[in-house]
């Protein structure tokens, strides 16, 4: 069994009840609602984002009612990025399965969206912890300020690896920094006891968004979208950043800077981005840059006693990391 499926299943209780909270909070007298938001939760993600919540709650003392809530209210406000993702992005799978706007139209999409945003606030409530309500907020406004630098990104063809990092630390990495701090509030504890925690998790999403978009450089049906799909939406990622500033052939890295501003590749183009990035280094520079940001982040770790917690968070890492879908 790997070692997330350990996670899992040593949470296993927790996460149904979560999940449990999270049927009944999104529960609405309107038939189409329910159909919709059925249909959506019937295919689950790995829910790594309430099992860090679920996680560090342990870490620091013990899960609780609030801390159910506060890993639901964060489950429903990520699915409500994801739907709202998907409309912009024009996305019709998810996971292998139609998403909400490919099947049901854009304005239906948008408002599910919203209303899992209600539902998470209202979630968030229910724990009667002001940090969680204010933390709640934060995020939404991370998650829509990273979104808008990927698309500030791509309009400003910034090539640049910082521009990138800072963009996925709004993206992502501030949802795991997020989970882990509830996590730790809902047991009790101080900023200052979490601090080195919620540092580790920055890194760990960093890395679960560059090993997300290692993926797309390959062709894997499992994923559940094409290889170089990034790449049609305009959204230059790690692998290709590196080979862009660090190939050899300068002229060769200017062409094809070129290429990805003009817009709307063709296949045959993205296939020769992605051989470029593949064949400059890209995919070993991304792999090394999430090792030496593990190697901060169990540095970050050890400053709590050892314990199964800490040992899960060290084996969740690892998984983020050798992930094969």
């Amino acid at each position: 069994m790997q070692p997330f499926e350990e996670i899992q299943k040593r949470l296993r209780p927790e996460l149904d009840r979560m999940n449990e909270i999270i049927r009944q909070t999104l529960s609405t007298p309107n038939e189409l609602m329910n159909q919709i938001v059925s249909q959506y939760l019937t295919v689950k993600g790995k829910q790594i984002r309430p099992v860090l919540v679920i996680l560090s709650a342990s870490f620091f003392g013990r899960v609780t009612e609030d801390t159910l809530y506060a890993g639901a209210s964060l489950e429903m406000l990520h699915n409500a990025s994801l739907i709202h993702d998907d409309v912009v992005d024009e996305t019709s799978l998810r996971r292998g399965n139609p998403t909400i706007n490919s099947e049901w139209g854009n304005h239906l999409a948008v408002l599910v969206g919203d209303f899992f945003v209600s539902n998470a606030l209202a979630a968030g409530i229910r724990t009667g912890h002001l940090g969680i309500i204010s933390a709640l907020s934060d995020l939404g406004k991370e998650l829509s300020l990273g979104e808008v630098d990927q698309i500030c990104n791509v309009r400003d063809h910034n090539f640049d690896e910082e521009s990138y990092i800072n963009m996925i630390r709004k993206k992502t990495a501030s949802l795991f920094m997020n989970c882990v701090r509830m996590g730790g509030e809902t047991a009790g504890a101080t900023p200052e006891q979490t601090a080195p925690i919620v540092e580790f998790a920055e890194h760990l999403g960093l890395c679960f968004q560059i090993r997300d978009d290692i993926f797309d450089y390959f062709d894997d049906a499992r994923i559940g979208k094409p290889t170089g799909n990034d790449l049609r939406e305009g959204k230059v990622t790690l692998p290709l950043l590196y080979a862009l500033a660090n190939a050899s052939d300068r002229r060769q890295a200017e062409e094809y800077k070129k290429l990805i501003s003009r817009g709307n590749l063709s296949n045959e183009e993205i296939e020769n981005l992605v051989e470029f990035a593949k064949a400059n280094g890209g995919i070993e520079y991304a792999y090394d840059y999430m090792l030496r940001r593990r190697d901060k982040a169990i540095t970050l770790l050890e400053q709590y006693p050892p314990s199964e917690w800490r040992d899960s968070f060290r084996d969740l890492f690892d998984f983020i990391i050798e992930r094969d879908r």
